[in-house]
């Protein structure tokens, strides 16, 4: 059955585009990640247009974080305190975000921009987990112990002023780092419309030492509130959110989410790191062939506002 999208400008595939929010609510449940660097890419393969897909794909990851911050919520396994201050620096940089895409848009340069801001961060932050998950899984195998630091261990960051005690991650550190971990994810959120928790989730473990107990629960509540905010900023400043097929991403992320969520609880975090690493460093490789491909349409226009 298929429906027409008017923003897009596409008839679609109803159960499709269900089909697609309900895997990456799985995902985004299991990982504890947005699932955008999944969805604004398989709408831009099926011919949604790269701005449309970044600005609508903001509200499926805003649903599908906001099922899965529920029950981590039920379960305790969050900091809220740690979330309140990430999302000072990621509202700015959510605001900051909409406003590039918004000057992209108008030079025209927004397609080429978001494609190769795909290529170089998910090759390389997916080839940099997939050689960590590897190494950790090697090393699980053999027996081998890790050196790796327990939450509220010191780093140089913890040395920075403006010091916060987080009482449900047993941490007392500088919120300076926090607020730029938070501030890069929204931007980043705005532009490529990714909710950033494949970013996000090892930041917050390697730099701040957040245990990872509550570093999945606390994530999606950034990737919850930045979401929201950047599906607000590109309908009104924009015009480019799609309610209908925001609404059919809603309700299969919202779905999917619940049984990730569940999903992930019971794998170990290593091949955790390694299966996400894996997706990451794929999709990333599908944006570098498809820049190197000729185009099926070698020439293209747009009506600028105002003409």
């Amino acid at each position: 059955m298929e429906i027409y999208l008017p923003i897009a400008d596409l008839p679609v595939n109803v159960f499709l585009v269900f089909a697609m929010g309900l895997a990456v609510g799985f995902i985004s449940g299991m990982f504890g990640i947005g699932g955008g660097f999944l969805m604004t890419p398989l709408l831009i393969f099926i011919g949604v247009s790269p701005a449309v897909a970044v600005a609508t794909v903001a509200s499926h990851i805003a649903a599908s974080s906001f099922s899965g911050a529920l029950l981590y919520w039920r379960r305790r396994a969050l900091d809220l305190a740690l979330a309140l201050m990430l999302l000072v620096g990621g509202l700015l940089g959510t605001a900051a975000g909409v406003w590039l895409f918004t000057q992209l848009r108008a030079i025209g340069q927004l397609d080429l921009v978001i494609s190769l801001s795909y290529v170089i961060l998910l090759s390389s932050v997916g080839a940099t987990m997939i050689f960590e998950s590897v190494r950790a899984v090697i090393r699980l195998q053999r027996g081998e112990q890790f050196d790796v630091r327990r939450p509220g261990s010191h780093t140089w960051l913890h040395g920075l002023p403006i010091k916060v005690r987080f009482k449900q991650s047993r941490l007392y550190v500088s919120v300076i780092p926090v607020w730029i971990i938070g501030g890069v994810i929204g931007f980043l959120g705005a532009i490529m419309g990714i909710g950033g928790g494949f970013i996000l989730v090892p930041s917050l473990i390697y730099l701040v030492r957040v245990p990872t107990s509550v570093v999945i629960g606390t994530s999606m509540v950034l990737t919850l509130v930045t979401m929201a905010s950047a599906t607000v900023l590109h309908a009104a400043t924009n015009h480019l959110v799609d309610a209908v097929l925001a609404l059919i991403l809603m309700v299969g992320g919202v779905i999917g989410a619940q049984f990730g969520a569940q999903a992930g609880h019971r794998m170990r975090s290593e091949r955790l790191r390694l299966l996400l690493g894996l997706l990451v460093f794929a999709v990333g490789l599908r944006f570098a062939i498809n820049l190197v491909l000729p185009p099926t349409e070698i020439y293209s226009f747009r009506l600028l506002e105002g003409e």
